[in-house]
């Protein structure tokens, strides 16, 4: 589904009064690049480019300008870094009979048994895919069916069924999805605290006792003080 909506081109693009203005009167600014032609300064409601951002990644839009239209994707959006709103688009130029690549957003459906089974937890690796196909076969997303995945083995890209159309880029042996399983906590430590605590306290021996020294140190194995020696007798 191709979006239409109208654009203006900007006059004394990059000056920052005239940008302030620009967004001042609910409109973006932004640019059109690439194909056979140079770049295009020009500026949307705000309105209608949330028109295009509701409509998902890799939306085709058709930009109506006083020199014609121009069939473009959105390649960046550039955000307020306090209000969090759009701030600049780029465009890219495409060509509905030319491969483009663009970046595909990949979501997970259905429920493995084993995650009931085992107490697993789904560990999504890979949230989006690099692809090379028409502009017209774009796919909105790829979804991942994860109902039959099991904990010995994941889903790869090379497991993954779409259009011949459409081409993944990179290595197929990736992992997507997969299941982990929580370590049981180690029992044996425990065990021997337990065994330990209902040992009989053993006394301490003469050898084994010890005294503190004059910084209040404990010194094992200490001594006993000698004995007088005995007077000669006369």
């Amino acid at each position: 589904m191709e979006i239409k909506v109208n654009a203006e081109v900007r006059e004394k693009a990059g000056i920052k009064g005239v940008l302030s203005s620009i967004r001042e009167a609910k409109k973006v600014p932004a640019v059109i690049y690439g194909g056979n032609k140079g770049p295009v300064s020009i500026s949307l409601t705000e309105k209608d480019l949330q028109t295009i951002l509701k409509s998902g990644a890799n939306a085709i839009v058709s930009l109506t300008l006083p020199a014609g239209a121009e069939t473009v994707i959105i390649k960046e959006v550039q955000y307020h870094v306090v209000k969090d709103t759009p701030n600049h688009v780029d465009f890219q130029r495409i060509s509905m009979d030319r491969k483009i690549e663009v970046v595909v957003p990949v979501k997970l459906a259905g429920e493995s048994a084993d995650v009931k089974i085992y107490g697993a937890m789904v560990n999504q690796v890979i949230r989006e895919l690099h692809v090379r196909c028409l502009p017209g076969d774009i796919p909105h997303e790829i979804v991942v069916d994860i109902t039959l995945l099991t904990i010995n083995k994941p889903i790869t890209v090379a497991d993954l069924k779409l259009s011949d159309k459409i081409e993944i880029l990179g290595d197929a042996s990736r992992s997507i999805v997969h299941l982990m399983l929580f370590k049981e906590e180690e029992e044996a430590p425990a065990a021997a605290a337990a065994t330990d605590a209902a040992a009989p306290a053993q006394p301490e021996s003469s050898s084994t006792k010890g005294k503190k020294d004059e910084e209040g140190n404990l010194t094992k194995g200490a001594a006993a003080p000698a004995a007088p020696a005995a007077k000669d007798k006369k």
